[in-house]
């Protein structure tokens, strides 16, 4: 059967790393074979590789100093695909397909939104990836983005016809979450009789403006009990462990680190909330739908009021606004959306539907 390789710099903890480990599963599920191409195979989700998968560890310190490697792999692998989906990793997938003169169909996309990527980074090479997707984007057989406010905003950086670029929404696993999201979790803020618990996951970086989230909780803290738990690892933790110290708030916001399974916490919290400055998607949307918790988002760029359609199923507030959004929070707590609506929301977004549409878009159907 034909195989299909997903390159990606590792497997840390991040939404593209969670996507490209679901659909690997539902290729295995339709019969091809899977490869794990990794820059340097270290990361959290290494543990949710499927067992029928393969990994292939390039050994290389960088990106860009994997591409003898990669290069060597397809020449000798001969995958029918190969999907990327990271900005530097898309140019070197490119690169390698090239110099192997591979007929491997490569895939290239992002899980970000560009323009407010590159208008807050300080690192070299994502500012110049604009100018490497407009030079290197013709040699792709596919051209993916995740959302149609991220494509839209690929057609403009990347100078891309917009036909050119399909959009897939990221898949979920849906049953596989909401039987992880009852399992037992010991957490003594979930006992009966505690107060509300509002929950945030993600990386702790600037792009998620947590301290925008602390802020709000402060205002929402001082109208009623609550309590609030911050999912996720990075390089903000001190500085957002200091603001929640400043804002008073410190003995009800605990930031337990990483978690592999967020679910069982998602089910259990009364409201969901992304404070975003720009998403490529919002996977932790459709997760804490899935798992029929009410959710407050940014109306940041992306994917977010696609995936509440606008605030049909949660409520979307500007970004950086701490009023709007602990109004928001307590909206949600008063006045909440069926969960069951939200529930079949997330259905929307499976995993054999974007199987499906990766495959047709390389053409393999």
């Amino acid at each position: 059967m034909a195989k299909i390789a997903l390159f990606l710099p590792s497997l840390d903890g991040g939404g593209a790393e969670r996507v490209a480990i679901t659909l690997a599963s539902g290729f295995l599920k339709r019969g091809y074979e899977i490869d794990f191409v990794l820059v340097k195979a270290t990361g959290d989700l290494l543990g949710l590789i499927p067992p029928e998968a393969r990994l292939i560890d390039l050994h290389a310190s960088r990106t860009v100093t994997a591409l003898p490697k990669l290069t060597t792999y397809l020449a000798n692998e001969k995958p029918a695909a190969l999907i990327a989906g990271i900005d530097h990793v898309n140019m070197i997938a490119i690169w390698a397909k090239l110099l192997s003169h591979s007929r491997s169909k490569v895939s290239i996309g992002n899980h970000t939104h560009l323009s407010s990527m590159i208008r807050n980074t300080p690192k070299l090479q994502e500012k110049i990836y604009p100018l490497l997707l407009q030079i290197f984007h013709r040699y792709a057989n596919a051209i993916i983005a995740i959302s149609q406010a991220s494509a839209d905003d690929m057609a403009k950086i990347g100078k891309i016809p917009r036909s050119m670029i399909q959009t897939i929404y990221n898949p979920f696993p849906i049953l596989e979450i909401i039987r992880l999201s009852n399992e037992p979790l010991e957490h003594p803020w979930f006992a009966v009789g505690q107060p509300p618990v509002i929950l945030a996951a993600g990386r702790l970086s600037a792009e998620k403006d947590y301290p925008t989230l602390l802020k709000a909780f402060a205002l929402l803290r001082s109208r009623l009990p609550a309590r609030m738990i911050i999912l996720g690892e990075g390089k903000e933790r001190s500085r957002l462990h200091a603001l929640a110290g400043e804002l008073g708030i410190l003995p009800d916001v605990d930031l337990p680190g990483f978690s592999d399974h967020p679910y069982a916490f998602m089910s259990r919290s009364r409201v969901f909330v992304l404070s975003s400055a720009w998403e490529g998607f919002g996977n932790v949307l459709v997760e804490a739908l899935a798992c029929g918790t009410q959710v407050v988002s940014t109306d940041c760029p992306g994917g977010p009021a696609e995936i509440l359609e606008g605030g049909r199923y949660g409520r979307l507030v500007p970004i950086g606004d701490v009023e709007a959004l602990a109004q928001a929070i307590e909206a949600a707590l008063d006045v909440p959306f069926p969960p069951d609506i939200l529930r079949q929301r997330a259905e929307d977004f499976t995993v054999d539907g974007a199987v499906a549409q990766y495959l047709k878009a390389l053409g393999l159907t």
